[in-house]
């Protein structure tokens, strides 16, 4: 993943220096534990990496993916000792073994990570130690401990342990410039820090009912995979790790209660998913789970399932409908396959087909996110752009939003000829890309191109002014 440097040095050079500190506009951003950032600081340094990720990486736009990661995760966070930070969960689509946790409670992990996971406590591991990065105020303690240094020092330092995050790489780089001595202040820092994310993601496993020998298992797995690369694991070097840290990581997960945790149902099913959107060719992963299926793999019905949506990747569709056939008579009720039936059926330009199915899955799933946005978008295809316009608005009642349900929503509101709600909607999918200038725009030209009536007018000032403020701050902190 290609994510620039020069951003994130310069949040490093902005928070370091005094002369930019003392602007008396800005948002306080002491820190009342004695540190130097703040929680509003960290917040917006986050969204500033996420938009960093967004413009760069391939994020996995598949709202059953995304249910799911967010389910683990938060079911993890609720059992934290720090619940009230704003997490947010993502999977970047590729196989490299990689996860990275940013400041303002921003987790990512690699679809790789997930596909090479054996159980789900291996995965649950895996954000478990990423969000006691962020709950222990890690990167806030860096910059702490870098304004100890040099400005010079201290910015470099700090700029390659941000840059770490999303290229290890450029950050190994980065470090380069950096003295001897300063560099091991950095590593001293940073091994405390993943001996402390080990420590208390070790806790919430055991809090929230996974198998606490996940972490040192998966951890175990990497480093002897990596004894037989000629490249280590990206991993490896964002999380460095020692055959000691992984004794004493397991010898820590011996002393919680026994317990054997069985794969879920979803677990399985998103990573057979994963698994065969993650190869180039659709024919390609065809085989593969061709002969999964031929060989006798253990758990065949996940097989199946990745065989279903290899062979709709490859158009060949009549071969995915028997497959789905088998599995809907196992399971009839089962959310995954009843979503891809809808899609084959979407694929095959049955609209109808696809609404009804959509429509029976919400009955057994009511407001489950996937079945939302895929039944909106089954309206949007069958031509009755007004029912989908009805069924967002009416999920967002009770629901969150976010970028796919705004591109949808948008796209509802201008086939239904109101393009001052299309024109608001839009604006908010690009603020939650990133772009809070573009939605800016895209307020005022709905507001001067169109013609509002009262309430929507009053709607888009008050927004604009939000906008605005959160963009002059934006500029301010060099985010």
């Amino acid at each position: 993943m290609n994510i620039s440097s020069s951003l994130l040095i310069a949040l490093c050079l902005f928070t370091l220096s005094p002369a930019l500190r003392a602007d008396q506009n800005l948002p306080d951003i002491g820190d009342s534990s004695g540190g130097v950032v703040s929680p509003e600081f960290e917040r917006r340094l986050g969204q500033a990496v996420m938009r960093e990720v967004r413009r760069y990486a391939a994020m996995v736009e598949d709202p059953e993916v995304d249910s799911y990661i967010q389910s683990i995760g938060y079911r993890l966070v609720a059992n934290s000792d720090d619940n009230r930070l704003p997490f947010v969960f993502f999977v970047i689509k590729d196989p490299v073994i990689n996860a990275f946790a940013a400041p303002g409670g921003v987790v990512g992990v690699n679809s790789g990570v997930i596909i090479n996971a054996q159980t789900e406590s291996e995965l649950a591991g895996v954000l478990a130690h990423e969000i006691s990065h962020v709950t222990q105020h890690h990167m806030a303690r860096t910059y702490e401990a870098a304004s100890k240094l040099s400005m010079p020092t201290a910015a470099a330092l700090v700029g390659a342990i941000l840059l770490a995050l999303v290229n290890p790489e450029a950050a190994q780089a980065a470090l380069t410039i950096i003295s001897g001595a300063s560099t091991q202040y950095q590593i001293n820092f940073t091994r405390s820090n993943e001996e402390e994310a080990d420590r208390v993601g070790m806790q919430l496993l055991a809090r929230s009912g996974f198998d606490p020998q996940g972490m040192p298992n998966f951890f175990e797995r990497l480093l002897q995979a990596s004894r037989y690369q000629y490249k280590a694991p990206e991993f490896l070097l964002t999380h460095p790790l020692t055959t000691e840290r992984i004794a004493d990581s397991r010898a820590r997960a011996e002393q919680y209660e026994f317990r054997h945790r069985q794969n879920s149902v979803s677990f399985n099913l998103v990573r057979a998913k994963l698994t065969a959107s993650s190869f180039s060719d659709p024919n390609d992963a065809v085989e593969y789970f061709e002969e999964k299926l031929l060989t006798g793999f253990p758990d065949i019905t996940s097989a199946r399932y990745g065989y279903v949506i290899a062979l709709m990747s490859a158009k060949r569709f009549q071969s995915a409908a028997q497959q789905l056939d088998t599995l809907l008579q196992e399971d009839p009720e089962n959310s995954a396959y009843l979503i891809a039936a809808a899609k084959l059926a979407s694929e095959q330009h049955d609209f109808d087909k696809a609404v009804a199915l959509y429509k029976k899955t919400a009955l057994l799933y009511p407001n489950y996110r996937p079945v939302v946005l895929g039944l909106a978008q089954a309206y949007l295809d069958s031509g009755r752009p007004g029912e989908a316009r009805d069924l967002l608005v009416d999920y967002t009642r009770d629901y969150s939003s976010d970028l796919i349900y705004y591109d949808l929503l948008s796209q509802a509101e201008a086939r239904s000829d109101s393009p001052v709600e299309a024109g608001i909607a839009k604006a908010e999918y690009y603020y939650l890309s990133g772009d809070t200038q573009l939605a800016i725009d895209r307020l005022k030209f709905a507001q001067l191109e169109y013609t509002p009536d009262y309430y929507q007018s009053e709607r888009i000032k008050a927004r604009l002014e939000q906008l605005e403020y959160e963009l002059s701050l934006e500029k301010k902190l060099k985010l």
